[in-house]
């Protein structure tokens, strides 16, 4: 099969670096460059509901040299208790990201691309779980496939290459430990672009995905309710509480959010429950503790997809513009199409289920050991319980026009405990603000994992199938315990005003117990085993506030992950080996128009050696490379007080190289979920009437994408819309209620029917997107 390749980026990235650096380090103007702009204090204070950055533009030009005329003895003044926060800018640029630095940079001010979807965006947009959320972000794709729920592909990656953390926490592969998430409950979502080993560890060649759960914030208590329904007859219900308590210095927050998403094919659905609670207290101005729990529970009767069927057999009830291409699995089903009869369908087993439940502990202080020194450390213990009884497999069989079926049972008890410590220093070498935070982890993690020893399977009829139930159980069992530490530095130097050097470095040792055993409860061959990884990765780069608003960025980046699928898999036959990616990263953040507009670009070249790809079922091939090139384009505008516009594009080609194996190649092949291009585009109208009013309107483009390494099936390109409009309700109409809104919205308007994600350990299904459904929600707060 031959390669399709495009001209390395490699040379640009690298003269733009170049360009930049020269630029900004010109030697008379950094000489003269007397008033520099040094990060925020480091303040010990109740978490605030995101944090912010000081003021943009002239506004902070203004600040900066009034901070920069005052004496040297202010720096050992007393900090203030709450920061002052910035107001928001129209991509969320001056939000604290802390998946993507712990340095407390703001979006602008980190050499690399992030994303920050906010609850007020999440609220506006209708994303009821992350997702959603994902679906709406730059250059994202996501498909809650019930064998790895909340997968997502960013960047030419997908899946466990892509780290997915809570509160900056690592629980494990996400093929393995997500879960369809509902964000209620949650304050943000941050989406790190690129190899991001530095913060969240092995398994990040793609990037992370961190979910902050809801804080306490300091001042008068603030209360909100959430309910919808839609069309398919699906509810959500979400309460949240925060403030500041009649104990001085103590502040809380609590939510809890229930909701039961009915799917659009028979007797599907998933029901959630998230109880989250938190609180900080200041015991003096140097000093706060906090502590957090949550408890979080699914329970889903699971869709599987619908089967690809031979054109032939379809006759008149096979569809275009869903799928195309010509398959071979079990029988030779030549041309494929989905079955328009089948749009509905459920195969699963009448018991099916797929449940988790999930308990989070946290716990920690924030210690100003002196002005410039500061000390947080968090404890956190982590406890799973996940269960999958299904029928998975349903593919099409053209010898007896059936589909046959496939059971498959896996549990998971998950075990986690583990230490964060950060030591954060601001000094100043030779003249040159600087910050420091070192970062000192440990976890422990037991896992146990008792799965199918048999896989019951029968044939059922396309139409209207006989479903059935999930027959006798075998089970076997695997286990894995995990060792990890890692020592972690991370720097900003600010070599001028405008001018910073970022980077920093991570040595991280990796200990894996293994052991499996029979139906019988004998030990396999070749287990027990153990193995140690020691990998080493870090970021290099720099920011240049050109002008105010305009800043310059590029970086270097590695990572490392297991090559395998993941270590709570490996067994002695599969490689053993860690992969390493890297990444050239250049662009620009611009930040106008006196906050109304804002801009970013960004592209990109990364590599990822010594791969190893799904081969359908638990088999793995060998495919030496990976590489991913592409550009990413944000913008959003308000160009007059009623009108706001945004938009966003990302283009990427990914492909394999030197992927060889005994019958075949797929070196040039786009890896599975991956498509050229994404968009998103959306606009909304305000109407300042005595009741306001408000109608937006979104759309979504995705690409063709391949649903395996072979790519011989062609997802196709699909567009969507959603519309909405709500009012906001005067409080003279509801006086006990500060704030209260009704949305109608509608999703998917045109009805179009697509494929929205295929999983290559199951090659003869593909999960369809959902259909036209209308909803209707109202919020109050007070």
């Amino acid at each position: 099969m031959s390669s399709i390749r495009i001209v390395r980026p490699r040379k640009f990235l690298l003269a733009s670096a170049a360009l930049t650096s020269f630029a900004a380090l010109d030697p008379p103007a950094a000489l003269a460059q007397q008033a520099r702009e040094p990060l925020p204090p480091v303040e010990v204070s109740p978490a605030q509901s995101r944090k912010q950055a000081k003021p943009a533009g002239r506004e902070a030009q203004s600040t900066r040299r009034a901070a920069a005329r005052r004496p040297a003895t202010a720096a050992a003044m007393p900090k203030p208790a709450v920061p002052t926060a910035a107001p928001p800018t129209p991509l969320n640029s001056n939000a604290v990201a802390e998946s993507a630095s712990r340095l407390g940079l703001t979006v602008r001010e980190t050499p690399a691309t992030v994303e920050v979807i906010s609850a007020e965006t999440m609220r506006e947009q209708g994303y009821r779980t992350v997702s959603d959320v994902a679906q709406g972000a730059v250059g994202v794709t996501s498909g809650d496939n019930p064998a790895e729920p909340s997968a997502f592909s960013m960047r030419g990656f997908t899946n466990s290459q892509i780290n997915t953390l809570y509160n900056g926490i690592k629980i494990g592969p996400q093929n393995m430990t997500s879960r369809i998430m509902d964000t209620a409950n949650l304050e943000a979502v941050e989406f790190l672009k690129g190899p991001a080993s530095l913060i969240s560890g092995e398994g990040a060649a793609g990037g992370a995905i961190n979910f902050v759960t809801k804080q306490p914030h300091t001042g008068a208590i603030r209360n909100e309710a959430d309910f919808s329904w839609d069309s398919l007859s699906s509810f959500r219900a979400h309460y949240g509480s925060g403030g500041s308590t009649n104990v001085q210095g103590l502040d809380y927050r609590f939510d809890i959010s229930r909701s039961a998403l009915n799917g659009f094919a028979d007797d599907t659905n998933t029901k959630m429950l998230d109880v989250s609670g938190q609180l900080n207290y200041r015991i003096s101005d140097s000093l706060k503790i906090w502590g957090a729990i949550e408890y979080r529970e699914d329970r889903s009767k699971a869709y599987w997809g619908a089967p690809l069927v031979p054109i032939a057999f379809s006759g008149s009830h096979a569809t275009t513009g869903i799928v195309s291409g010509n398959y071979f699995n079990r029988t030779d089903l030549g041309a494929v199409t989905i079955d328009d009869r089948t749009f509905n369908t459920n195969y699963n087993v009448l018991d099916n289920r797929n449940v988790a439940q999930e308990v989070w502990l946290r716990g920690g202080f924030e210690l100003k050991l002196a002005p410039d020194l500061t000390l947080k450390s968090q404890a956190y213990g982590y406890g799973a319980e996940r269960t999958w009884f299904n029928n998975e497999i349903e593919a099409f069989d053209s010898t007896n026009n059936q589909v046959y079926r496939e059971r498959f049972y896996v549990a998971h008890s998950q075990r986690l405990v583990g230490n964060i410590t950060d030591l954060i220093w601001d000094t100043n070498i030779a003249g040159f603000d600087n910050r420091l935070v070192t970062t000192l982890s440990s976890s422990y993690l037991d896992f146990v994992r008792p799965g199918a020893a048999n896989f019951p399977n029968d044939y059922v009829s396309l139409v209207d199938p006989n479903r059935g139930f999930y027959g006798l159980l075998t089970t076997k069992q695997q286990t894995a315990r995990i060792d990890n530490e890692a020592l972690s530095f991370e720097d900003r130097l600010k070599l001028t005003r405008t001018f910073a050097l970022i980077g920093g470095l991570r040595v991280e040792h990796i200990g894996l117990d293994r052991n499996s055993t029979d139906a019988a409860g004998l030990v396999n061959a070749g287990f027990p085993f153990t193995k140690d990884w020691a990998p080493v990765t870090g970021r290099i780069g720099y920011t240049w506030e050109a002008v105010p608003g305009l800043t310059f960025f590029s970086q270097y980046a590695t990572g490392a992950d297991v090559s395998a699928n993941t270590s709570f898999l490996l067994s002695p036959t599969q490689p053993l080996d860690l992969t390493t990616s890297r990444t050239y990263e250049t662009g620009v953040k611009h930040l106008f128009w006196d906050n109304r507009a804002e801009w970013s670009f960004s592209a990109y070249d990364i590599v990822r050696k010594n791969v190893y790809a799904a081969a359908g079922g638990m088999a793995l091939n060998i495919a030496g490379r990976q590489e991913s090139k592409g550009v990413e384009l944000a913008a959003s505008v308000r160009p007059i007080d009623p009108l706001r516009l945004w938009g966003n594009i990302a283009y990427v080609d990914a492909r394999y190289a030197d992927y060889n194996f005994v019958g075949g190649s797929f070196s040039g092949n786009t890896p599975p979920n991956v498509p050229r291009i994404v968009a998103n585009a959306g606009a909304s109208w305000r109407f300042f009437t005595p009741w306001p009013v408000e109608l937006g309107i979104t759309g979504r483009h995705v690409g063709d994408r391949y649903n395996t390494d072979a790519n011989v099936v062609t997802m196709k390109a699909y567009t969507v819309a959603d519309v909405y409009a709500f009012v906001d309700i005067p409080k003279t109409v509801f006086n006990a209620v500060d704030q209260a809104r009704l949305t109608f919205r509608v999703r998917n308007i045109t009805d179009k029917r697509y494929a929205i994600w295929g999983d290559p350990f199951y090659p003869d299904q593909i999960l369809l997107g959902a259909p036209r459904t209308y909803e209707l929600s109202a919020a109050f707060k007070w």
